[in-house]
C-alpha cells in the first residue's frame, strides 16, 4: 500500500501536470483561437507573395533556402549563433561538430542545420505571438517551396512556464556531452537578460571577448568532474577554427552581442504576448459576466483590472531591464552585427536610439527594450498598452519614485524620457 506522503506527492504532480497541460491548451480556445484565427506575421506575408508571384525565392547549392528566405524577410547574416547541443526539431543531425546556425531580426528567427531535412522558421505575429514554420530544403523544379504552419508539435517545447506559458521562443542552457546530447541530470536553465553570465550558453559557440567573465559555452561537459565545465577553455575566444569547419556556415561567428540580443528579445516578445492573450481573456470575460449580471457592456471587472495590472508591471519591469545582470567586463563581438543592429535603430532629434549598446556595464547605452516600437507591442490592446506606458511615464518623469525602479538612474530616465517623447506615438502627451 502506497504511503500517505507518496500519495500526497502523487497528487502534487498530478496537479502540476494538469495545469502545465491547461496553460498549454487555453490558447486553443477562444478568444485566442491560436491554431484557427488568421495571422499575419513576416513569413505569412512572405508565403502570400510567393503564392502571387511577387517574390520568387532562389536556391543555394551549399544553404540550400536559407540565403533568399533570410534576405527575403531582412534577417542579418551577422545574427547567426551556433548551437550545438541537440536540443531542437532536428536533434540527430546536429553535434559539437556539426552545430546547428539560428538567424534572427525584431521579429523572425530561422534555424538550419547541415543536410537538415527543413529550415525552421519562428516569427511573431502582432496578435498570437510566436507562428513555427517549417520548409522542405529540397528543389523541385519550376515549383517554389511551400512555406508550411507547424500544427502542435513545436508547441510541446515552446509553450510552456518556460516561455510565460503562451507560444513563445526559448534560449535554453545546458550541460551538453560529447555528442550534444544535454547531460539533463546537471540541470538546464532558460536564459534571459536577468540571468548570471556563468549560467548562459551552455551547448553554444560563443566568439567575442568579455574579460574576466565567463559563461559555459564553446565547452563540453562531463559529469564525472566538477565542476562539469571549465568555463576557463570556453573564454573569449575570437575563433573557432578548432572546434568546428566554418565552411558550410554562412559566417564563422557565434557573436556574443547577438546572443545578449537573442537572449532579451526572446522573452521579451513572449512578456508581449502574454499581456496580449491576458488583456483579450479579460474583455472576453468581462463580456460574459457583464451579460449575465445585466451590466453595461463594457464595464471591467476588479478582477480584470488587477490581471492586466500584473501582465503589464512584469512586461514594464522588463521592458526597462530592472533585473538586468551587470557586466563586470566590457564586451565585445566578432562580427558585423553591432553595427548592423544599431543602424536600423528608429532615433531622436539628438540622433539617439534605443538600439544602442552599451557593453561595458550593461547591454544597452539606454535601458528600455528596443521592441517597444515592434509590431507586437503596438499591437497589444489599448487596456494593457495604456497601463503600460502610463506607467512607464510616470517612472520616467519622477511621478513614480518607487523602489521597484531605482535602478534607472536621473540621466538614463531624462534620455529615456526624451528620446520617447520623439519617437514613440502619444507618449509625450502621457508625460
Amino acid at each position: 500500500m502506497s504511503s500517505p506522503r507518496l500519495c500526497l506527492c502523487c497528487l502534487f504532480f498530478a496537479v502540476f501536470a494538469i495545469a502545465e497541460a491547461r496553460a498549454q491548451t487555453d490558447y486553443e480556445k477562444e478568444p485566442i483561437n491560436y491554431y484557427t484565427a488568421p495571422v499575419n506575421d513576416p513569413v505569412q506575408r512572405l508565403q502570400q507573395a510567393i503564392e502571387a508571384g511577387e517574390r520568387e525565392l532562389q536556391w543555394d547549392t551549399k544553404s540550400g533556402w536559407l540565403p533568399s528566405i533570410l534576405e527575403s524577410l531582412e534577417v542579418p547574416v551577422s545574427s547567426q549563433t551556433l548551437v550545438f547541443s541537440k536540443t531542437s526539431l532536428q536533434l540527430t543531425r546536429i553535434n559539437p561538430m556539426r552545430p546547428r546556425a539560428l538567424y534572427f531580426n525584431d521579429d523572425v528567427y530561422v534555424g538550419w542545420v547541415q543536410q537538415g531535412d527543413v529550415l525552421e522558421i519562428s516569427a511573431v505575429d502582432p496578435q498570437q505571438g510566436a507562428i513555427f514554420y517549417t520548409v522542405a530544403q529540397e528543389r523541385q523544379p519550376g515549383k517554389q517551396p511551400a512555406i508550411k504552419r507547424d500544427q502542435g508539435h513545436c508547441a510541446v517545447c515552446h509553450a510552456s512556464s518556460r516561455t510565460e506559458n503562451v507560444p513563445g521562443f526559448l534560449v535554453r542552457s545546458v550541460f551538453p556531452g560529447r555528442s550534444g546530447t544535454p547531460l539533463y541530470g546537471l540541470g538546464t536553465k532558460a536564459t534571459d537578460h536577468s540571468t548570471p553570465l556563468e549560467e548562459r550558453y551552455g551547448g553554444w559557440y560563443v566568439t567575442g571577448t568579455h574579460g574576466s567573465m565567463r559563461h559555459l559555452g564553446n565547452s563540453i561537459a562531463s559529469d564525472s568532474r566538477r565542476p562539469p565545465i571549465d568555463t576557463a577553455e570556453g573564454a573569449n575566444l575570437t575563433s573557432l577554427s578548432d572546434r568546428v569547419d566554418s565552411d558550410p556556415y554562412l559566417t564563422d561567428s557565434s557573436d556574443i552581442v547577438a546572443l545578449l540580443v537573442l537572449e532579451h528579445q526572446a522573452k521579451m516578445h513572449n512578456l508581449i504576448t502574454r499581456a496580449n492573450y491576458e488583456a483579450r481573456r479579460c474583455v472576453h470575460q468581462d463580456k460574459v459576466m457583464n451579460r449575465l449580471l445585466e451590466r453595461e457592456e463594457n464595464h471591467q471587472s476588479d478582477s480584470s483590472k488587477r490581471r492586466i495590472a500584473a501582465a503589464g508591471d512584469d512586461l514594464l519591469r522588463y521592458m526597462l531591464f530592472v533585473d538586468e545582470y551587470p557586466l563586470s567586463s566590457p564586451v565585445k563581438g566578432t562580427s558585423d552585427f553591432q553595427h548592423d543592429f544599431e543602424s536600423a535603430g528608429i532615433r531622436d532629434a539628438k540622433g539617439r536610439s534605443l538600439r544602442q549598446f552599451d557593453l561595458q556595464t550593461r547591454l544597452f547605452k539606454y535601458p528600455c527594450s528596443f521592441l517597444i516600437y515592434s509590431e507586437s507591442y503596438r499591437g497589444l490592446p489599448d487596456s494593457i498598452r495604456d497601463y503600460v506606458e502610463n506607467r512607464l511615464a510616470e517612472i520616467l518623469s519622477g511621478r513614480d519614485a518607487s523602489e521597484d525602479f531605482a535602478s534607472i538612474d536621473a540621466s538614463s530616465k531624462t534620455a529615456l524620457r526624451e528620446i520617447l517623447s520623439d519617437t514613440l506615438d502619444g507618449f509625450a502627451a502621457r508625460l
